[in-house]
């Protein structure tokens, strides 16, 4: 089913406790290599849901789900999970439901896409490429001082400054219009280099996650599945950045504990509970799957519960 290998499988499996008759979640179907595993694990009373945003990977999906009577995929964000579910699913609840974040391998490899530095195509970088501003319209028009906030915030890159003005400066004599192209600017306008880094990582990763509304979706998907999920359900999110991994750990953290404003007070009410119960600790991949999947090198998995009400 999966066409590039899943990141994290057996730990995640794991963390979801799958049961043979329990309703999965996957936010972020890819290639499916995750929900391909859960599925494998269901009975007959089992069902799993398959979100993504993507119109490739929803293909993808309907194509190797389609025919099972289990399964139910939809195309769609994840901040919008509590409309794209089964109206009956969800008021059952979920038993788990997982995040995979980030670009899909299948989405890098394909150089029409526009997500990756090292093959030159359209600088689109859209997930959802059926709607939106793609990555080349908005970097005809964004200001140099906001393209500076992004490359720094979403980016975390030194030469934000000297990158925006070198696009700014090219735009003016014509539009970037190919990956390619951007990544040449970006090499030429960083004055030092990390060498186990190409010099436009950073910037291409943040120019991603403005265009995508990255952590605005994450935020809202994570609370949509605290929505979703059955008391006992996990909640699995694996992230590859620093920036995601830190938005799924707040969350959890945060509904895992009571609200502060009820902080010490002898009578908490029920809305100020804690909802979550933090399962472990951040899980990373092992050498072996590193050796296997250097793309594991960088994930990081978080597992948390959900409480009874």
């Amino acid at each position: 089913m999966a066409s590039h290998a899943p990141v994290l499988l057996e730990e995640a499996l794991a963390g979801l406790q799958v049961k043979a008759d329990g309703y999965y979640l996957d936010a972020t179907f890819g290639r499916g290599g995750h929900a391909g595993a859960v599925l494998k694990m269901l009975g007959a009373q089992g069902r799993l849901c398959a979100v993504d945003r993507d119109a490739e990977a929803v293909a993808a999906a309907r194509l190797a789900l389609g025919g099972d009577a289990r399964a139910h995929v939809v195309h769609g964000p994840f901040s919008e999970l509590h409309q794209l579910v089964p109206a009956e699913w969800a008021q059952r609840g979920f038993d788990g439901i997982l995040f995979d974040l980030g670009v899909s391998s299948p989405q890098l490899d394909n150089a029409a896409r526009g997500f990756s530095f090292l093959r030159d195509g359209p600088l689109d970088m859209r997930m959802d490429d059926t709607q939106g501003e793609s990555a080349a319209q908005w970097l005809a028009r964004v200001p140099e001082r906001e393209l500076v906030r992004v490359l720094r915030e979403l980016g975390e890159e030194r030469f934000a400054g000297r990158i925006a003005r070198t696009v700014v400066e090219r735009r003016r004599e014509a539009p970037i219009l190919r990956t390619g192209e951007l990544a040449q600017l970006i090499a030429g306008a960083v004055p030092r280099r990390d060498e186990n880094k190409h010099p436009a990582t950073r910037s291409f990763q943040a120019i991603r996650m403005y265009i995508n509304r990255e952590l605005q979706e994450l935020s809202a998907g994570l609370e949509a599945a605290l929505a979703l999920l059955a008391a006992g359900g996990r909640l699995c999110a694996i992230s590859f950045h620093s920036l995601e991994d830190r938005a799924v750990k707040r969350f959890m953290r945060r509904h895992a504990s009571v609200d502060p404003v009820y902080a010490g007070l002898p009578h908490i009410p029920p809305q100020a509970q804690p909802q979550l119960r933090l399962v472990g600790k951040a899980i990373r991949a092992s050498e072996a799957e590193l050796a296997a999947n250097p793309r594991a090198r960088s994930a990081t998995l978080r597992v948390a519960e959900r409480l009874a009400a």
